[in-house]
């Protein structure tokens, strides 16, 4: 980019990403790298796995985002806050509850598949809606997300299962060790698909009737949109939990910054996506060190302050 902000955004992950390495419970400095026979143990089976997984995870959400708020025309809202990510987490209940023995793939592709149902449910509700009135999809998107947990809720204290759900609905990297995230590298394929559809991607933003006409097979790439944002959502759930906002605040601060062109944008998209995950992280680690805050909540609080300064500025603008 002319202006460098590919370039200063890449050097900020790297210096975030040479702290996620040495800042932990297990004080680790560089030079143990030398000294300490157990200093490339913990490097490999805890830290690296850990900045590697918030890497992912805060790419192939942000990128989630930007193609949601493309299929639904609306920039307020995301996968994690509209059910997608309550739909994944059914499909995890429901394993536990039927099949307790899958493997973790059964259990990844179970939720995929109710991910995928929820979605495709919101986004017939969304079309149902008035475009005069855009912030009726996000308060739509809240209400329908929350039926979904508080039915979450409820099958998960009918069965004892509460103690897992704050797994799910809170995500978190303190757990991720080599052997526990590979997982994710599925979802960093599938966000890295989506470059190169990207333009389709964008056609459909500007609504069935124009994309068909521009002779774009419509259906079928919301179909592949869906998907992709369904896989994605249910690895990071399965393996990490719940992340909010990711998708929502990252794809707007990147649309005020360099437009609406998704084929230039999307690296940055997911460039800041993992860079704000990752800073998140590592503040969850020092804020009460040596305790750990889950980073869902760290972002949680960030994205909502985010979330409410977007729907008031964007009634506001031009007036």
């Amino acid at each position: 980019m002319r202006d460098g902000t590919a370039i200063w955004g890449t050097l900020a992950l790297c210096v975030l990403v040479v702290l996620s390495l040495f800042v932990g419970v297990i004080d680790l400095t560089p030079a143990d790298l030398f000294t300490d026979p157990e200093a490339f143990g913990l490097l490999f089976t805890s830290r690296f796995p850990r900045t590697a997984a918030t890497l992912i995870t805060g790419a192939s959400l942000a990128i989630s985002g930007a193609i949601m708020q493309l299929m639904v025309r609306n920039r307020f809202v995301e996968p994690m806050t509209v059910g997608t990510g309550q739909g994944a987490a059914l499909g995890i209940l429901f394993c536990l509850l039927v099949l307790p023995t899958a493997p973790l793939i059964v259990q990844m592709g179970v939720a995929a598949l109710t991910a995928l149902l929820s979605s495709f449910v919101f986004l017939t509700i969304v079309r149902q809606l008035p475009p005069q009135q855009p912030l009726l999809v996000p308060l739509v998107g809240l209400i329908y997300g929350g039926i979904l947990t508080a039915a979450l809720v409820f099958f998960a204290y009918q069965a004892d299962l509460l103690q897992y759900i704050e797994i799910w609905m809170t995500g978190e990297f303190s757990g991720v060790l080599a052997g526990r995230y590979e997982l994710l590298w599925i979802a960093a394929i599938v966000a890295l698909a989506t470059y190169f559809i990207a333009d389709q991607f964008a056609i459909v933003g500007l609504g069935r009737t124009i994309s068909i006409n521009l002779g774009l097979r419509y259906e079928q790439i919301v179909l592949l949109g869906l998907a992709a944002i369904s896989i994605v959502v249910a690895l990071t759930v399965v393996t990490v939990g719940t992340i909010p906002f990711i998708g929502l605040v990252v794809p707007n601060i990147i649309s005020r910054l360099k437009g609406d062109n998704l084929r230039q944008t999307l690296p940055l998209i997911a460039l800041f996506g993992a860079g704000m995950v990752l800073a998140c992280d590592i503040l969850g680690r020092l804020i009460r060190y040596p305790f750990e805050i889950p980073v869902g909540t760290v972002f949680g609080v960030l994205g909502t302050l985010i979330f409410l300064r977007l729907l008031y500025v964007e009634p506001n603008r031009g007036r």
